[in-house]
């Protein structure tokens, strides 16, 4: 099976009237997500100068989307998924307010409070949002959309992280929770705009959610273990995210010290080259390699080299250029993440796409808390610095893609023969 090459994301938006809405509301939301992001880790890293602490704003965010992801599929796949969407972004504007009251380190608990609440309502958003792609998009049109999204998502990652970054420095914290706040809010209007169908569902609608609930999030982990092709890719993104996650969290450390820039400044412009990577690497990816039975193999190199361009970084982590290999590792990350969300989509059936999409965020989510957990905990504690911490998750790195190497691609190859 091949890409279709000859469809641009221009035409695909001008054509495909509801995914143009969906992408717009995406683009709005995202761009405030990042904007807000930087000032937290901003006024963590101000108010407590502790690893841990900060290690706990990324625990706080994965965990509550791991707790909430199973539901999230569930009402995914029962609901209407344009209201659950537009319900979300409505939520996370009243609670975004609640920012403007942190101001010491005694509002720390209500700070984690109001992020595990904002990610608990958008859980139901990302399940959601790709259960959808496959109901609005012909079939010509699902990886060029898919390739659009991550885009959006890295773009938007490198946009309001950088600006962020000094948006936070001169503007000030609750300037950027205010940016962050007003975006849930036309993102609400765009999805408004959007036809998407309902889903299909085997469950009886007069069924309480609550047994609903248990009975899909079976079903969805029953579906995995009877189709391996899938479960191997859900199982894709928390592969990388065994060492990738520490990385990601220890940027924000790496930051505070690059050369003649403020920390806010100088965390931004590292999740801003993170951010440029994953968008590069969905379109190099695309547009290399158009046969997706090479992807499993791809998926596993990623995985390896993302960990050894990781560990350069430590040669001189207070140089600027240290944004080079940390933006080319995240090329590798984002082709990693869209080949798996692509195969993902086609091997799963639309009763359960929404339940194996919360699937997979659940066992990423956990994966996330783990790593990042070790890495905070570490540094907190000093049984490594920051240097050693970052060479012993880029390990963890190219040791789970060696291993992926080793065991994913015979088993694609023999479902492939």
């Amino acid at each position: 099976m091949t890409d279709t090459p000859h469809l641009g994301y221009l035409q695909l938006l001008r054509q495909n009237r509801d995914l143009r809405h969906l992408w717009l509301a995406d683009v709005v939301s995202l761009f405030g997500d990042w904007f807000h992001t930087i000032a937290v880790y901003s006024i963590v890293e101000r108010l407590t100068h502790s690893p841990f602490a900060l290690g706990l704003v990324f625990i706080i965010k994965m965990g509550a989307l791991g707790v909430a992801s199973p539901l999230a599929g569930v009402l995914a796949d029962r609901f209407d998924r344009r209201r659950l969407m537009i319900g979300a972004d409505l939520l996370r504007f009243a609670l975004g307010l609640g920012y403007f009251a942190i101001s010491t380190a005694e509002h720390l608990p209500l700070l984690y409070a109001l992020i595990a609440l904002q990610i608990t309502v958008g859980s139901v958003f990302q399940p959601a949002r790709s259960a959808s792609l496959p109901n609005i998009t012909q079939p010509h049109e699902l990886i060029p959309a898919n390739a659009l999204m991550a885009t959006t998502w890295s773009t938007l990652l490198a946009l309001g992280a950088g600006l962020g970054g000094f948006a936070t420095e001169w503007l000030g914290e609750r300037a950027v929770f205010a940016i962050d706040a007003a975006s849930y809010l036309l993102s609400a209007a765009f999805l408004w705009r959007a036809h998407i169908p309902s889903p299909h569902t085997d469950t009886p609608p007069t069924q309480p959610l609550w047994r609903a609930a248990t009975h899909q999030i079976a079903a969805g982990f029953a579906y995995l273990y009877r189709h391996p092709p899938v479960a191997r890719m859900a199982f894709a993104k928390a592969a990388w995210a065994a060492g990738g996650a520490a990385l990601v969290y220890m940027l924000a450390l790496l930051g505070g010290g690059l050369t003649g820039v403020p920390e806010a400044v100088g965390v931004g412009l590292l999740f801003a080259a993170r951010g440029l990577g994953t968008g590069i690497g969905p379109l190099v990816g695309r547009a290399l390699f158009k046969d997706l039975t090479r992807w499993p193999l791809l998926m596993g190199l990623c995985m390896l080299l993302s960990g050894g361009l990781y560990a350069a970084t430590t040669l001189d982590r207070h140089a600027l250029w240290i944004l080079l290999p940390v933006l080319l590792a995240h090329v590798l990350s984002g082709a990693n993440w869209v080949f798996s969300s692509i195969l993902l989509q086609l091997r799963a059936e639309d009763a359960f796409r929404g339940r194996v999409f919360a699937t997979e965020w659940w066992l990423l989510t956990l994966v996330n808390v783990a790593a990042i957990f070790a890495a905070s905990t570490t540094l907190e504690r000093q049984w490594l610095d920051l240097e050693g911490a970052i060479l012993a998750a880029s390990l963890v790195n190219a040791l789970v893609g060696a291993a992926w190497l080793l065991a994913v691609v015979p088993a694609e190859k023999s479902k492939s023969t």
